[in-house]
């Protein structure tokens, strides 16, 4: 019996990333760490205590004295700041906007960086974001890229907001928030957003949520038995 794969899943912000490692996640019994989420917490984090966004050394030092965890919960895990629930928090408009400056300060990513590679050191882990395959997991057998149009990715992100009673953001809104977080993303010098050279990239503009999940299935089953 074998311990269970690393799976690594990047893509842009809204390409359905989360919620395609979660039920990855839960199809094979492996654990799921938001990595995204870790990066949002940390933002919340330096918001609540008035920090500016450019003050890359207490953020630094907040992130090193903050503990991230998890609870499996449906719809969705729950997250937590040093044991206080920040679920909710953390999908805030304002948190949104910064976590692209907090997300690549050098030091911030090391400190996350640490804190993913401990979480995935045992093996049968979903992990998704913008650089696990590069950065944080280069060595993980199953490597998936995830894109997906960016008109498609904010139509998706609108329902989801609406579903959860979050109408404040028009579609078109969303489409430029998105358009310029890939940018961000893609041109930051740590860690850009950028395919691993052995990952496979999928798009998923025309796949339902179930397809995406049967197609990864798919590559870590083979994978598996190519390593039994």
């Amino acid at each position: 019996m074998t311990m269970g794969l690393q799976v690594a899943i990047d893509g842009p912000a809204s390409a359905g990333k989360s919620t395609v490692a979660k039920r990855v996640a839960k199809k094979f019994g492996y654990v799921y760490c938001d990595t995204g989420a870790m990066y949002r917490a940390v933002t919340l984090a330096a918001l609540q205590q008035g920090l500016s966004m450019t003050d890359t050394e207490k953020i630094s030092e907040l992130a090193k004295q903050i503990k991230i965890t998890f609870q499996p919960a449906e719809p969705e895990q729950r997250v937590f700041i040093n044991g206080q629930e920040v679920t909710r928090d953390i999908r805030l408009p304002k948190v949104a906007k910064n976590v692209s400056a907090v997300a690549a300060i050098p030091t911030v990513r090391q400190e996350m960086t640490k804190q993913q590679r401990q979480i995935a050191a045992e093996g049968g882990i979903v992990m998704d974001g913008r650089d696990i395959g590069t950065t944080v997991l280069p060595h993980a057998p199953v490597k998936i890229f995830m894109v997906a149009t960016a008109h498609e990715r904010a139509r998706r992100r609108y329902l989801e907001n609406k579903q959860k009673g979050i109408t404040t953001t028009s579609l078109e809104e969303l489409q430029r928030a998105i358009e310029l977080r890939d940018q961000k993303d893609s041109t930051r010098k740590v860690s850009p957003l950028t395919q691993a050279s052995d990952a496979i990239r999928l798009d998923t503009t025309n796949l339902t949520i179930d397809e995406v999940v049967a197609e990864i299935s798919k590559i870590i089953k083979k994978t598996e038995k190519h390593l039994a």
